[in-house]
């Protein structure tokens, strides 16, 4: 019954693993190239065609199942354990992200196979059994085992570890939790040959794996730069984004270096020239009643700075999901001084919420909407730019209110802007699309509109201050 139960053990914490590595490739695709549907179809994908594979080439294994377990599992923890550091390089310095992401997910998809065909044959050495009922016993410990792993991954792995060294730990501990098991209850089937062999395989592991333990800070620092041309100033991974700042060296003409925020590698913006985007976003909606302003997204202030801007703007709602970039806003002293210390102003009020979540629930009615959010390039943003979500914006809105929407460009992605254009107008709004040219982005597009059939006019206000651009 105890070796059983060991065996029922190590089905869980392996199950555990493997999802932990699968959600630890779509994780990192999402972070570095930004298509977190695509990147989990392809992984998914890949890895159940390849855990197919690894089932059936397991079968010539069954005759040495314990050694042939064991080795397995030393292969899968050092193939995990490194995937994502061996990814990260990859995309920093070959290029080569797709193949590599396409092999890594085969081979660990090829390896998680094999496991379950070689614990099914030590379960039945144990006690033989139906077949029915050892595959009951042994899919209910992978299935719990996976639940676990899914839980793990962002809910401690990420938070404590991070995701290269979350990638470390399961490694360790899956190759740990296979070899226990062989070397406990089935060392009488392994050979000397086979024991010595497993023990200097553990060995290059455990040493593999400490020695990237070590390195790993240095080497997400070092393979970070890569992706910047400026110098890497801060950097974090929040509970929903990556978040980086660049300083570059001080720009001629400029009094300040170049500062420069990146969210998943995407620019936010340019210290340089900001200041074309953010009059170009905000002063053509303010033209007309602006007592009670809402901004959705703009976590680092820039917005906010240009509202303050107007001494009848009597208060701000700030709707941005993540609390990480707003703080970055309040502290970080370059930032800081570029925003004004927008959010130190007693009339800005910051809610840390998903903006879909939050009109939902909203019965404040603005005089004026900025819809400022990061380009709608995955799931979790595109729902941000939906029929629906101008809908909710337009139920928020007082009579004779205005919306303003960054759209993207509509000289590089013109398809996308109009179809921004027209989801806004489906909503119920008149739009009236204009666009200005922001050296560090090219040619940016946005949106104003105005609930009803008769669109705003595009002016500044009367009383605008002065301005550097418009």
């Amino acid at each position: 019954r105890v070796a059983r139960a060991a065996v029922l053990a190590a089905v869980f914490v392996c199950a555990a693993c493997g999802l932990v590595y699968e959600l630890a490739l779509v994780a990192l695709g999402s972070y570095l190239i930004g298509d977190s549907v695509g990147q989990a179809s392809i992984v998914l994908g890949v890895m159940v065609f390849a855990m197919g594979v690894g089932a059936l080439a397991a079968k010539p294994l069954q005759p040495w199942a314990a050694a042939a377990f064991a080795a397995i599992e030393l292969s899968l923890a050092l193939l995990g354990g490194l995937s994502v550091l061996g990814l990260y390089a990859a995309f920093a310095w070959l290029d080569l992200y797709g193949p590599a992401l396409v092999g890594t997910a085969f081979l660990l998809g090829l390896l998680i196979g094999a496991e379950i065909p070689l614990l099914m044959v030590l379960l039945q050495r144990i006690r033989k059994q139906a077949a029915g009922s050892a595959v009951a016993d042994l899919f209910a410990a992978d299935y719990v085992g996976a639940l676990l792993g899914g839980l793990a991954f962002p809910f401690l792995l990420l938070p404590v570890f991070g995701q290269l060294k979350g990638a470390i730990v399961v490694g360790a501990v899956n190759a740990v939790a296979g070899l226990v098991l062989v070397f406990t209850v089935f060392r009488g089937e392994l050979t000397a040959r086979s024991r010595v062999a497993l023990g200097a395989g553990a060995t290059v592991v455990a040493l593999c794996l400490g020695y990237a333990w070590v390195t790993a800070h240095d080497f997400e620092v070092t393979s970070r730069q890569q992706l910047y041309r400026d110098p890497v100033v801060h950097a974090e991974r929040s509970r929903y984004q990556e978040i980086v700042l660049t300083r570059s060296v001080r720009e001629v003409g400029h009094a300040d270096s170049d500062l420069r925020l990146y969210l998943n590698g995407d620019l936010q913006f340019s210290s340089v020239d900001e200041y074309r985007y953010h009059e170009a976003l905000v002063h053509p909606v303010l033209n007309g009643a602006r007592g009670e302003v809402l901004v959705l997204g703009a976590g680092d202030g820039l917005a906010v700075r240009e509202l303050l801007r107007y001494p009848d703007v009597r208060r701000i709602t700030v709707v941005d999901l993540d609390p990480a970039v707003v703080a970055l806003a309040r502290t970080e002293p370059q930032l800081r001084r570029l925003n004004g210390d927008a959010f130190g102003d007693p009339r800005v009020h910051v809610v840390n919420a998903d903006a879909f979540g939050w009109l939902r629930g909203n019965r404040q009615r603005f005089d004026a909407v900025v819809a400022d959010l990061p380009d709608p390039d995955e799931t979790a943003t595109a729902k941000l730019y939906t029929v629906e979500f101008y809908a909710l914006i337009r139920a928020v809105l007082a009579e004779h209110g205005r919306l303003v929407v960054q759209a993207g460009s509509p000289y590089f992605a013109p398809r996308s802007y109009w179809s921004i254009e027209a989801s806004v107008r489906e909503a119920g709004f008149a739009t009236v699309p204009y666009h200005v040219d922001v050296p560090s982005f090219g040619d940016w597009g946005f949106l104003l509109a105005a609930p009803g059939a008769v669109p705003p006019a595009l002016a500044l206000p009367t009383d605008a201050p002065r301005l550097r651009f418009l």
